[in-house]
């Protein structure tokens, strides 16, 4: 995350972050189009000591997170896949897949790629929002996104969620992860609030997201957990059932437990659905 910072610090960055968070979640839908990179630009600005300023670019730090994805994402990925990543920052992890699938669709709504030489197979996009995409129907096969749904007002993601349908192609599918609520918040009101009340405008537990999914077309939803490196398909009650215990503990206790090593790799919320192959 960078240097320590001190409590002043944080609480400077807090009331700003959820200043401009409240500014989306009550602006109307066409208007939040439009602030999503407003808001996110004056965030950057107004708070000097922002991680995304401050940390340092970690190559070896990089490549490991890197890898971590892939061993979620390879099981989808064959030489002929058109690859979609939603949300892909400095496009490290879009760059890797281009040596592997056909074709690779980066998309931000911050400019954060590269400059310099791109694989032939390789598009980046800077899109006005987060909720549609300048693509064909039917044009990609796997679309994937790491740490987004979060950033979206509920109506936002219902929207992206219907966009990314659109784009699959029949029998595609959509790798999303995201936070888990009961072990949150996850963006800096953590240090102040019991529910995220900065940027993450709606962070989800697993039956709330598996409903969103079915909500808006998509079939045989999974869940996947890692353990060691490895990534494992688990029936989504099973989590279910594991998040409602949770959910019974005194926030502060559901909070550490729910981030210790052993719990944390189970909450964080990834899950698999499939565009239907026949409409």
């Amino acid at each position: 995350m960078g240097p320590q910072r001190t409590a002043e610090q944080l609480r400077r960055h807090y009331q700003i972050e959820k200043r401009l968070a409240d500014r989306l979640r009550n602006a109307p839908a066409e208007e939040r189009r439009r602030l999503y990179p407003a808001v996110y630009t004056e965030l950057f600005r107004s708070v000097p000591d922002h991680p995304a300023h401050t940390r340092k670019i970690d190559a070896a730090a990089t490549a490991a997170n890197v890898e971590q994805q892939r061993r979620l994402l390879d099981r989808f990925l064959s030489p002929e896949t058109r690859f979609l990543e939603i949300g892909a920052g400095d496009a490290s992890l879009a760059l890797s897949v281009a040596n592997d699938v056909a074709e690779v669709c980066a998309i931000d709504v911050a400019d954060q790629f590269p400059p310099g030489e791109r694989p032939p197979n390789c598009r980046f996009l800077v899109i006005a929002d987060g909720c549609r995409f300048p693509l064909p129907d039917a044009s990609v096969d796997v679309a994937y996104s790491n740490q987004v749904m979060e950033h979206l007002h509920p109506e936002d993601a219902a929207e992206q969620l219907r966009e990314i349908h659109r784009v699959l192609a029949p029998g595609g599918r959509y790798v999303c992860i995201t936070p888990n609520r009961v072990c949150g918040p996850h963006d800096i009101s953590k240090f102040f609030d019991e529910i995220a009340a900065g940027f993450h405008l709606k962070e989800y537990r697993v039956a709330e997201l598996v409903k969103l999914f079915r909500e808006t077309g998509f079939e045989g939803v999974r869940a996947f957990v890692g353990v060691k490196g490895r990534f494992f398909s688990v029936p989504w009650r099973l989590l279910h059932c594991l998040e409602s215990v949770f959910w019974m503990l005194p926030a502060g206790l559901r909070k550490s437990l729910g981030n210790a090593p052993g719990f944390r790799n189970l909450f964080t919320l990834t899950l698999v659905g499939r565009r239907p192959a026949v409409a």
